[in-house]
């Protein structure tokens, strides 16, 4: 009587496959998506000692990220100490520049810059303590 039951109670179900045997779901479309405005630009900064109290330092190795609208990020690491700021163009001016970044132990360095190129530039730099750099900008 049991068997009866269990078979006249899914006597009204049966399997429905979601996707005929067979058949393969069609590959997603890519879709290209242009960016909203200018690719950012990043540049190696090279600041070599131009005073006696950054010779310990050696050349100290920065990166400089134009977002292309008259700003960017800037960043060094000297000393031990990482530096993080922002670089922006000088008001009314196609080339020039300061860039700005503070320590992660209290230093403060400030740059002046010339970009004499798209890619290149050079400036001076100087550390809050005294030590003293020149400014090489792009490869």
């Amino acid at each position: 009587m049991a068997a009866v039951v269990a078979a006249t109670a899914l006597s009204g179900c049966y399997v429905v496959p979601m996707q005929p045997i067979g058949q393969a779901t069609p590959p997603a479309q890519a879709i290209a998506v242009m960016p909203a405005g200018p690719i950012a630009q990043t540049f190696a900064a090279r600041l070599y000692p131009s005073n006696a109290e950054a010779a310990p330092y050696g050349t100290v190795a920065g990166v400089v990220t134009n977002d292309m609208n008259g700003r960017g990020h800037f960043s060094a690491v000297i000393g031990g100490e990482q530096f993080q700021g922002e670089a922006t163009r000088v008001a009314g001016s196609q080339r020039g520049g300061i860039a700005n970044a503070s320590g992660a132990r209290g230093g403060i360095l400030s740059c002046r810059y010339t970009m004499n190129s798209p890619t290149l530039g050079t400036g001076s730099c100087v550390l809050n303590s005294g030590p003293a750099f020149t400014m090489h900008i792009g490869d």
